[in-house]
């Protein structure tokens, strides 16, 4: 008796189902692609990190408060959104800015919603610190050099929207 016949539903199926052996062993001896990414994410936060350091902000905390400086206030679902990052680990992440007095979490205009405002001392904090941010960005496009870091921005972009599950970039 032959097993039924599979039908490829999706563009990734029908790439799969046309995979040999020999390119799925191929497949096997490259490094993944997402370690590879993360790999350099933390180095590069690493790296902004040390950069930062002076200003009290780690990068994490840094891109958390530039944002809502930017939009001048943000509800934390917009802010989540910006980062692409889940409610949960936003409003960890905002619970040490709260506590050294960098953000203030109020009620939103509605009762189901809270808004993220930046204080006077998270202000002082983000202006000693996109000086430093800037620094260290110039220092990576110099060493990376002037094409590469346009192509690697236009390729980190290209690879979020191409991953799998993955909600488009703004």
């Amino acid at each position: 008796m032959s097993k039924p016949e599979h039908k490829a539903e999706t563009p990734s199926e029908a790439a799969d189902a046309d995979t040999t052996d020999a390119d799925r062993a191929r497949l096997r001896d490259l490094p993944c692609t997402c370690a590879r990414l993360r790999r350099t994410a933390r180095r590069m936060t690493q790296a902004y990190d040390q950069a930062l350091r002076p200003s009290g902000l780690r990068l994490t905390q840094y891109s958390v408060i530039a944002n809502v400086v930017r939009a001048d206030g943000l509800s934390v679902t917009d802010l989540a959104n910006r980062l692409t990052m889940d409610r949960t680990t936003l409003t960890r992440n905002l619970r040490p800015l709260e506590k050294a007095g960098f953000v203030r979490i109020e009620a939103g205009p509605d009762r189901r919603s809270r808004a993220v405002s930046v204080t006077a001392g998270g202000r002082r904090a983000y202006a000693k610190a996109v000086k430093l941010w800037q620094e260290a960005e110039r220092r990576f496009r110099r060493n990376m050099g002037k094409e590469e870091t346009a192509d690697l921005a236009r390729l980190l972009d290209q690879a979020a929207n191409s991953a799998p599950f993955h909600t488009k970039l703004r």
